[in-house]
């Protein structure tokens, strides 16, 4: 076989296996990124979710009988609409989540198909033993074993089993079955592992055991990574004490591997015991990958032959000597590296000269801190109790991980500008010498003037000469030869001083020393090359620790709160961790797979995600001195009006307070410096700017702070909850949300941030996912927090737990706390006076509650408002046509009954025969199918009258704050109105604006946001006619009319007192007709008033005709009064001319 050529782009086997390696590393970047978004519907794990979706959603007990549990879904219209709801909601990533199945399961076979490949001899050139003996080849096959073997255990890690057999299940019911979808979910299947709870018998062997890989090759790739350093890191740490961590790597992969050998584990004491002494002698918790850790003292536990190999090395006794010398070591490391640290100390020529020196203690600084931060997470307790009589403080191991990452950030620094400049130097350097070396042959010439006195040796001249020549002619490029040249070189210029000429000559023996030197500097710029900095890469690697870093965050917090300033030695931590991308990368890069973006996007993204936990402490201290700053502005700083009295002027001075107010001012200012020192850095591929980073991290403490006041301000306790309550919240909200709008300007200038431009785009974000999330409930394809364009990872809107049933956040429960304040029963709705009063005339909701509801909330809360509003309208309009189609449609009598009422009626302008009867027969045998229209019409009428409420408001802020724009609007608005009624009058000429023409829907967005609209002439909904609609709401109205008394002193129409049923209010109930009708051809809404007209006209007529009118007059107001009222409370609502009705009366 052609050894050394493996990866060469023209070897196809060794490009098939480098491609199913970087398919691996790409596969495990997907389950990572994947398993953080499981929507919570498949773990079930609440009785919630249990009760809502218990029935749609199955584990593979669903596989046994499909039928049985497809049948009860289909039995039930309220199963199938969830069913339904469930598969547009979930398919996209039900799709996603397949996908990483399957693509697991392929690569799988695939490695299987490789194998049998090689065993077939596809790949001429090369056998198994072939590849297992070339350098790359014996990697990428242990690789390739080894990711699959960690995309097991991480699959059953992070996305539990059961969860697993949801989503498949799902899938094979939404998407039918496939090929592979079989194998699929025999891989899938839940193993009855859950994290943190008790391991299952023979797990996790038998889970990699479902699909058979060749035994053989398995235990050929064991013995190469037994006895082979196969990525050669010796060379890195070269030092017995330090193998354990040069195998580092390796040991991981055997960990792995050794499962797909289980038997090894249970009976091969000899190899185990080799494998322990080589791997594990004193390095027993492993990170398996990117820093997932097991402690091989509790992993090998059911394994008898790998369990003595362990406990045979790993003691109580052991541990506490490791931990003591590693203490020691630590101590020892932190003077050795803060020696390297002074100031002056790290220089160009001490890095040329001693660099051996200082890759030994970055060596020995990095292994000590590798088996310190990773020992601590130790499991097994005797061993933990006998390592916590030597613990080492934490905060100790914090410092030197900041200053071996600092100097190491500082090396590589030098060493790069070294590697640069390396050419440039030797030529310097090489010049110095030519030059020195003239100088002298000139020197013993005699012919220069201030030689005179010196004898001239023309000896010493020409071998000066020579010397000069010798050393122009050295070549940079041969390197090696010029190397041994110059030690020659060197070797005769210290003899040449014993000359007695010389010996005696303190300038010649000075440019001797100085060409000798320059010399020396030659060799050791030669010396520096780009292997030294690879070297270094793999002694400062930290991806072992990229998880369990995170329990150092806090310690990290405490320094910045202490000294700011050191995030610059942070900033060489987070480089430091980089090398998390190091892994994953390596093979994708070479094999130059289109997924080396998104995984690098990935990991480089984990990563800013981490830099910004950690220095979001910054934000959070800054935030925490500015709540005082907001209570000094709040509450004790008042604000200095236009004119004041000069004798005043010490009251408002307030010297105390003012300084108090400047001493925190530049507390944060310093704060911020903290960031603002940091330079530019690319993390991954991600570039981090410090002063992005610190906007960010102000808008996330702002976004945090504002969601948590809202959160708690806005918590109303059902039936509890009086109108004065109600205001003093919204008040309070209003007055902390000033104090934190005002804060953050006033701090703006001191931070070097737009402080309003943050406070209005993350106070609308905030408004705009709640508002949306709130929503969801309404819609069938719901949209998630990770979904969101409103969310954001950097910046993330924190999520509370509901308070009620109702509603998901605060917004909801202050959408619904207005219904509530403004229920029939409890207010009633007074059309002059634009609001909700008590019986008693207290004002409940009016004017001033909407006001004071924008300046809490803003505008964008209002048009919040305003939407959610909406959603439950068309929620209420959707049930109310559902449920009157249903009733009418299952009911024949029903429409037997409004035919014949249809047939008396005509014409609308007579009087029907009977019509008492009629009526009473007519509406008594609708009320049977329809109880549930009283309780929708008077909810959508009171939704309907609150978006009223908001709409005027906005649209009062509109004029008020800005009159140019809404002006804009208005005549945008009634020109695009006349261009379409001449459009209506010549169609061909004035063409009506195209599909695609975002005209007359941008327009609409900015009159719905400037509030000019009217919510009563709204279409929420599109839906067939419903047959005899008009006399179905007419006969529904005169059903009710009883309900209700007129209140002279309101002019309203007002609930009867001690009628049974729900409570009533007129002008919601009108409101709420109106706007059913308005859904429908505007001849429902003639055909509506000719009804109510002719109703009218038939009691008038009854009364005039009868002798004893004294007897009818409560009856005739009861019925006719009401129904007039009504009718002129619907014009004044719907803005219709009162001849309108009028002409039907």
């Amino acid at each position: 076989a052609a050894m050394g050529r493996f990866l060469e782009p023209t070897s196809l086997c060794g490009q098939t296996l480098l491609k199913l390696t970087a398919r691996g590393s790409a596969i495990l970047a997907e389950l990572l990124r994947l398993s953080k978004h499981v929507p919570d519907v498949f773990f079930l794990n609440t009785k919630e979710l249990q009760a809502k979706y218990g029935a749609v959603v199955f584990d593979f007990r669903y596989l046994r009988v499909p039928e049985d549990y497809e049948a009860k879904i289909d039995a039930s219209a309220e199963l199938s609409d969830l069913d339904e709801e469930f598969r547009e909601n979930h398919m996209p990533i039900l799709e996603r989540f397949y996908l990483l199945f399957e693509s697991i399961y392929k690569y799988a076979q695939d490695y299987v198909r490789f194998i049998d490949d090689v065993n077939e001899g596809v790949f001429i050139q090369y056998t198994l033993e072939d590849i297992l003996l070339d350098g790359d080849g014996k990697q990428l096959m242990c690789e390739a074993l080894y990711l699959y073997g960690v995309m097991l255990l991480l699959m059953d890690r992070l996305i539990d089993g059961l969860a697993r057999e949801r989503i498949l299940v799902s899938y094979y019911r939404y998407k039918g079955s496939s090929d592979l979808l079989s194998d699929v979910c025999k891989l899938c299947r839940a193993t009855g592992f859950i994290a943190g709870g008790k391991r299952p018998a023979g797990y996790p062997e038998e889970y990699f055991a479902r699909i058979s890989l060749p035994q053989e090759v398995t235990k050929m790739i064991i013995g190469r990574l037994r006895s082979d350093d196969i990525y050669n890191l010796t060379q890195a740490f070269p030092a017995p004490p330090h193998r354990s961590t040069a195998l580092a790597n390796q040991a991981s992969m055997l960990y792995v591997i050794l499962f797909f050998a289980p038997d090894i584990l249970r009976s091969e004491t000899a190899i185990m015991r080799e494998v322990v002494d080589k791997h594990f002698n004193d390095n027993w918790i492993v990170p398996f990958y990117m820093g997932y850790l097991v402690d091989l003292t509790q992993q090998w536990d059911p394994y008898k032959a790998a369990n003595a190999a362990i406990r045979n090395v790993v003691t109580p006794q052991l541990a506490r000597k490791l931990t003591r010398t590693n203490a020691e070591q630590l101590e020892n490391c932190l003077k050795e590296v803060q020696v390297f640290l002074t100031e002056g100390v790290l220089t160009d020529q001490f890095v040329l000269e001693s660099p051996a020196k200082l890759l030994n203690t970055l060596r020995q600084s990095n292994v000590t801190v590798r088996w310190l931060i990773l020992h601590r997470q130790q499991q097994n307790r005797k061993i933990a109790e006998a390592m916590a009589a030597a613990a080492v403080n934490p905060d100790r191991v914090l410092q030197l991980l900041l200053n071996i990452a600092h100097l190491e950030y500082l090396l590589k620094t030098k060493l790069g500008h070294l590697v640069d400049s390396k050419e440039a130097r030797w030529n310097d350097s090489k010049r110095e010498c030519v030059e020195r070396m003239r100088e002298l042959a000139e020197f013993y010439s005699g012919d220069k003037p201030l030689t005179r006195g010196i004898e001239k040796d023309e000896q010493l001249q020409g071998w000066f000469s020579s010397l000069a020549s010798e050393i122009e002619g050295l070549d940079f490029h041969d390197s090696v030869a010029a190397g041994r040249k110059i030690q020659q070189l060197v070797q005769a210029l210290e003899e040449v001083e014993q000359f007695h000429q010389i010996e005696h000559s303190l300038q010649v023996k000075q440019f001797l020393l100085e060409t000798r030197q320059y010399l020396m500097r030659m060799v050791r710029t030669v010396n520096i090359k780009d292997d030294t900095l690879v070297l270094l890469s793999f002694i400062s690697d930290l991806s072992y620790a990229w998880h369990i870093i995170n329990d150092y965050v806090s310690l990290m917090h405490n320094r910045i709160r202490a000294d700011p300033f050191s995030t610059l030695k942070l900033r060489a931590v987070f480089l430091k961790l980089a090398s998390i991308l190091d892994l994953p990368l390596v093979r994708i890069n070479q094999a130059e797979s289109a997924d080396l973006e998104s995984v690098a996007e990935y990991y480089s993204t984990e990563l800013v995600n981490f830099v910004r936990q950690v220095l979001e402490v910054i934000p959070r201290t800054m935030f925490s001195k500015l709540a005082e700053v907001i209570r000094i502005q709040t509450d004790e700083i008042r604000e200095i009006p236009t004119r004041l009295e000069k004798v005043q002027l010490r009251d408002y001075a307030l010297h105390d307070e003012r300084y108090r107010l400047a001493k925190l001012t530049h507390e944060i200012s310093v704060f911020t410096e903290g960031i603002l020192i940091m330079e530019e850095t690319l993390v991954g591929v991600i570039k981090v700017d410090p002063k992005q980073l610190l906007e960010d991290g102000i808008r996330r403490e702002l976004v945090r702070t504002v969601t948590s006041a809202m959160h708690q301000t806005l918590i109303f306790r059902a039936e509890k909850t009086s109108g004065e309550d109600f205001t003093r919240r919204i008040e309070g909200l209003a007055a902390r949300l000033d104090g934190f709008r005002r804060s953050i300007e006033y701090i703006q200038d001191h931070v070097d941030v737009y402080g309003l431009k943050i406070w209005q785009e993350e106070f609308s974000r905030i408004i705009n996912f709640s508002v949306e999330q709130e929503c969801n409930s309404f819609l069938k394809q719901r949209v998630y927090e990770w979904q969101s364009e409103f969310q954001s990872t950097a910046i993330p809107i924190p999520k509370y737990p509901p308070t009620d049933e109702m509603s998901v956040n605060f917004f909801g429960r202050l959408v619904r706390e207005l219904l509530r304040q403004t229920a029939p029963g409890r207010a009633i709705y007074i059309e002059p006076m634009s609001g909700w009063f008590a019986p008693d005339g207290s004002e409940i909701v009016g004017i001033k509650t909407v006001s004071l509801l924008q300046r809490a909330i803003g505008v964008i809360g209002l048009s919040g408002v305003d939407k959610l509003l909406c959603f439950m309208i068309v929620r209420q309009m959707q049930d109310f046509v559902t449920d009157l189609r249903r009733s009418i449609e299952r009911d024949t009598t029903v429409m037997e009954v409004l035919r014949q009422f249809l047939d008396a009626t005509k014409p609308s302008s007579t009087i029907p025969a009977h019509f008492g009867k009629l009526y009473q027969a007519s509406t008594a045998a609708l009320a049977a199918v329809t109880p549930s229209m009283l309780n929708r019409i008077i909810q959508i009428g009171q939704c309907q009258l609150l978006r009223r409420q908001v709409v005027n408001e906005v649209n009062f802020a509109a004029k008020l704050d800005s009159k140019t724009l809404a002006g804009a609007l208005e005549t945008m608005n009634l020109a695009v109105l006349h261009d379409v009624k001449r459009h209506y009058q010549q169609p061909d000429v004035n063409p009506y604006p195209g599909e695609n023409n975002p005209l007359l829907f941008d327009l609409g967005r900015f009159l719905d946001a400037a509030g000019m609209c009217d919510p009563l002439k709204k279409i929420y909904i599109t839906t067939e006619p419903i047959d005899f609609l008009p006399a179905i709401m007419f006969l529904f109205t005169a059903e009710h009319m009883r309900r209700f008394a007129y209140h002279s002193k309101f002019a309203t129409l007002v609930n009867l007192p001690k009628s049974k049923g729900a409570a009533v209010d007129g002008p919601p109930f009108a409101a709420g007709l109106l706007t059913v009708l308005k859904q429908f051809h505007s001849s429902h809404m003639h055909e509506y008033f000719a009804y109510c007209g002719q109703y009218v006209r038939s009691f008038v007529s009854d009364v005039s005709t009868k002798a004893n009118k004294t007897s009818v007059s409560a009856e005739f107001q009861l019925e006719v009064t009401n129904t007039l009222v009504l009718l002129e409370t619907m014009c004044k609502l719907g803005r219709m001319e009162r001849r309108i009705v009028e002409g039907y009366i």
